[in-house]
């Protein structure tokens, strides 16, 4: 046999050897085992989704209900006559869309100064080490634990005394206030989990500090800062004690206080309420919808530190 009829022989035997070889993808898959507690598992988290989600159904359903079939029994679950007449009287004899100007502005306002405030702080207490560092935390964090009502006659005499009181700027203050602690915790956990050697890289190649903050590592955490400011937003929209309390005007007034405006001693317009419920709700899911990409990878960046 010559060198050629050789080398033949050889590829055609790994020509066949390629051929027989087996591909994985073609392969059977096992099928899944099917387990008592799988299926209590997926039987119990399916009942657990109807209980979370009847209730925004509910609001939804009775906010394209006619006035006259809200209390109408027997009850429907789906209106026979739908209509928006609701919607349409609620702008019509109430200030809503004020109202909903008002907590948008409050909101964006308050969330992205208090986020701007914590990437700051949370930056100090990551990156630098100082007596008292400890007691400031512990400190942020006892802040979670105290409620509102009681820090709420100082907060409403010192508010008095500045003339904030019915004021949105004042509203705007109070929320930065309360947002900076749980958002500078939050940021530190991100900040601790960027490695320094970033930040000092930048500085060799000339940025100041400020300047490998902003430049260097803000864009490498976007997403906790996002993640942050959504939580910030959605407390400051949400919010119903200190608007109440604070707020004496239409003018000034956010929405969750005028969702409790829509109860009265004798009677509650359950389909005013609805409606301005469903128009709550929609800017918050939206939001969470639209950054949630963001919010995932900002909450699993900050949990663990390496």
């Amino acid at each position: 046999m010559t060198m050629t009829d050789a080398s033949r022989t050889g590829s055609s035997i790994t020509e066949t050897r390629r051929i027989t070889v087996p591909d994985p993808a073609s392969a059977p898959r096992p099928k899944p085992r099917v387990t008592i507690g799988g299926i209590v598992r997926v039987v119990g988290l399916g009942l657990w989704l109807v209980i979370t989600l009847f209730p925004l159904y509910w609001i939804a359903l009775t906010s394209i209900k006619s006035p006259g079939t809200i209390n109408r029994f027997p009850i429907e679950y789906w209106p026979s006559e739908p209509s928006l007449e609701n919607y349409i009287s609620l702008f019509q004899k109430s200030s809503f869309g004020v109202f909903l100007g008002n907590s948008a502005l409050v909101a964006v306002v308050g969330g992205a100064v208090a986020t701007l405030i914590a990437l700051l702080s949370a930056y100090v207490l990551a990156r630098f080490e100082f007596r008292g560092k400890g007691a400031i935390l512990i400190a942020f964090l006892l802040t979670q634990m105290i409620p509102a009502f009681i820090a709420l006659g100082p907060l409403y005499s010192m508010m008095t005394d500045l003339g904030l009181v019915d004021t949105k700027p004042g509203l705007i203050l109070v929320y930065i206030a309360i947002c900076i602690p749980f958002s500078t915790v939050m940021l530190r956990g991100f900040f601790e989990n960027v490695p320094d050697a970033l930040e000092e890289a930048a500085m060799i190649d000339g940025c100041s500090r400020l300047g490998a903050l902003f430049r260097v590592l803000v864009p490498v955490m976007t997403p906790g800062i996002i993640a942050a400011f959504i939580f910030n937003f959605v407390n400051c929209w949400n919010e119903l004690f200190l608007s109440v309390v604070l707020m004496n005007t239409d003018a000034n007034r956010t929405v969750p206080s005028a969702l409790n405006g829509f109860i009265s001693t004798f009677n509650i317009d359950w389909g005013s309420m609805s409606a301005a419920a469903v128009l709550t709700i929609l800017p918050t899911m939206a939001m969470f919808a639209l950054a949630s990409r963001w919010i995932v990878q900002g909450l699993t960046a900050g949990a663990v530190k390496e």
